[in-house]
């Protein structure tokens, strides 16, 4: 492993508190729409038919305003290692955990929307000190995207993927891994696939819970039940996309919203969380309401919600068709997820698939829906790619 070079600087997070009182101030003050015309009583399905259910945003806004602790998540941030770089003159923000054990590989852990590094907060530590001494160690990277938390906005377009994906292979090479492995979902699983297919001489191998599947594949020789898997993706981009499209061709203009308004903010993202979790109900059945609100004023306070929209705008149907992923690849396949890429679709693409996973339980938010499983999965993944490289 190489020495580290050039200007890498020490980050902590702190909100002032003038910053708190006046998200507190906002919340007290919020204007509210009248209760859906679905409304059912909870627990029950179709109860979020037509979004967030009032009742639902009126309990997690109060919560918010009066028992929610940013602080605890600020210092959560320092004790794990926050760190900042510039690159192609935009700062980024980073997590980094070293492993104390010798012989631990480099990971970095590519987060999507509307996620954020509070995805990783309560796996980084297993993933760098596991408990298992049998199990694998990393030297744990997790960057912020481009106007995504502590990263700066980009003030002109050209921050896609692509370019995102060439900006961590730089940021790892100057923590002195110039060889390592990618972990991502969302559009953390586009960039990892990226990595892998872009950069096979600093990739050793990826694992991903969003594995692309080339365009242009036929049904022809799926089971019943990739065919059915084929089909809940293509239901969801026909009818639950909305706010992708919306992100991809007006971002300024949702981005109002979003930065002015901590509701507004709140129910766009709440949304997503019951509807991509495998709950039956509410999200908070898996998911602490303090983990949704950690990552839903991250967004506040950094005033990102334009800026980390316009990853659709600069990214949205743009991964490249003929990019192929020849490093070994570990996928995960979680059953309420958004996406789901039959394998036959996932070999054309990912051409040493050395481990393939269908968890029984889990959704879109891994990483705080099952975090035990998440670790366990990635490390066993991560392990198969690593032996497939000796």
């Amino acid at each position: 492993m190489s020495r580290p070079i050039s200007d890498v600087q020490a980050f902590e997070a702190h909100a002032t508190d003038a910053d708190l009182d006046d998200l507190r101030a906002r919340l007290a003050a919020a204007r509210l729409p009248e209760a859906e015309t679905v409304y059912r009583a909870a627990p029950g399905p179709g109860r979020w038919g037509q979004g967030v259910p009032l009742a639902d945003l009126v309990d997690v806004v109060n919560y918010w305003r009066t028992g929610y602790d940013w602080r605890s998540f600020e210092a959560r941030l320092d004790r794990i290692g926050q760190f900042r770089t510039t690159i192609d003159g935009l700062g980024i923000h980073f997590l980094h955990r070293r492993s104390p054990r010798a012989g631990a590989t480099p990971l970095i852990m590519s987060h999507g929307w509307p996620g954020s590094i509070a995805e990783f907060i309560d796996v980084i530590n297993e993933l760098a000190d596991p408990e298992d001494p049998d199990a694998p160690a990393f030297h744990v990277v997790a960057p912020s995207l481009p106007g995504f938390g502590y990263s700066d906005k980009p003030a002109t377009t050209g921050w896609g993927t692509e370019k995102i994906a060439a900006a961590w292979v730089e940021l790892m090479g100057r923590l002195g891994y110039n060889k390592f492995v990618a972990h991502g979902g969302d559009w953390g699983g586009v960039i990892t696939t990226i990595l892998g297919g872009r950069f096979p001489g600093h990739v050793l191998g990826i694992h991903t819970t969003t594995a692309q599947a080339p365009p242009g594949l036929t049904a022809d020789g799926l089971t019943a039940a990739e065919r059915k898997q084929a089909g809940e993706t293509r239901d969801f981009w026909r009818h639950h996309a909305a706010y992708a499209k919306q992100q991809a061709t007006r971002p300024q203009t949702i981005g109002y919203s979003l930065t002015d308004s901590p509701v507004g903010l709140l129910a766009w993202i709440l949304d997503k969380f019951a509807e991509w979790s495998d709950t039956e109900d509410s999200p908070f059945e898996t998911i602490s309401r303090d983990r949704v609100l950690d990552d839903v004023t991250l967004y506040w306070l950094t005033r990102t919600g334009a800026s980390s929209a316009r990853i659709y705008y600069e990214s949205h149907d743009s991964l490249d068709p003929d990019l192929r992923v020849d490093v070994p690849s570990a996928i995960s396949m979680y059953p309420r997820d958004i996406e789901k890429c039959p394998r036959p679709w996932a070999q054309e693409r990912y051409r040493q698939i050395v481990r393939w996973r269908s968890p029984g339980t889990g959704g879109h938010f891994p990483s705080l829906e099952v975090p035990g499983y998440f670790v366990k999965d990635l490390q066993e993944g991560l392990a198969a790619v690593l032996a497939a490289n000796r």
